[in-house]
C-alpha cells in the first residue's frame, strides 16, 4: 500500500511528468485523494483551533476578573458558587451590546449580522453551559495563582486544572480534567 503524500508532493510528482492528465487517469486519482485528505486535515485544524480559542477565551474572562477586580483579587480560592457566577457573567458578556443592537433596529427591519453572530454566540454559551463548560478550577490555590499569573498562552494552560461547571451543579466534582480532553 502506498503511502499518503501531501498535496505538496503530489503536486510536485505529477508537474515532473510531461504532457497532460486524463480524468480516469491514475495521476489525477492520486491528485484527487491529496486533496481531499488536504481538505480534511485543514478543516480539523480550524476546528480544533476555534475550539481551543473559545476554552482560551474563557480563562482571559477568569483572569481579568479575579486579577484586576477589587472585589476578587483578595480571595485566594473560589467556591462552585462563585465559580458559576463567574461562567453566568461570560455568558452575559455580549448583553449590552445585543440591547443596544436591538434599540437601533427599526420595527420590521432584519437582524444585521453583528446581532446575528452575538445571538448565536450567546445560544451556544448557553448550551455549553447546561451540558457542562470546562473552566478552571478556582477552588485550588496554585490554579488560582496559575491564572493570575498566566501569560496568555496555550502552553501555559497545560499545568492548570479544569474541571465542568454545569447549571445543575450542586457539588464539585471529585475528578479534574485535562486541558486536551
Amino acid at each position: 500500500m502506498p503511502l499518503a503524500h501531501n498535496l505538496n508532493k503530489v503536486t510536485k510528482n505529477l508537474s515532473k511528468s510531461t504532457g497532460t492528465i486524463h480524468i480516469k487517469g491514475r495521476k489525477f486519482k492520486q491528485l484527487n485523494r491529496a486533496t481531499l485528505r488536504d481538505k480534511k486535515i485543514t478543516a480539523k485544524k480550524l476546528k480544533s483551533l476555534e475550539q481551543k480559542e473559545n476554552e482560551l477565551a474563557v480563562i482571559f474572562f477568569l483572569q481579568k476578573l479575579i486579577k484586576d477586580d477589587e472585589d476578587f483579587s483578595k480571595f485566594e480560592t473560589f467556591t462552585l458558587k462563585q465559580m458559576k457566577g463567574f461562567v453566568e457573567l461570560f455568558i452575559q458578556r455580549y448583553d449590552d451590546e445585543l440591547d443596544q443592537l436591538r434599540a437601533d433596529r427599526r420595527p420590521g427591519r432584519p437582524q444585521t449580522n453583528r446581532q446575528q453572530i452575538l445571538e448565536e454566540a450567546v445560544k451556544h454559551d448557553r448550551h455549553v453551559y447546561e451540558t457542562g463548560m470546562k473552566i478552571p478550577n478556582l477552588t485550588d490555590k496554585e490554579t488560582v495563582d496559575r491564572i493570575r499569573a498566566w501569560n496568555g498562552t496555550t502552553g501555559g494552560t497545560t499545568v492548570m486544572k479544569f474541571v465542568h461547571v454545569y447549571k445543575d451543579m450542586e457539588s464539585m466534582p471529585s475528578k479534574e480534567v485535562k486541558m486536551d480532553e
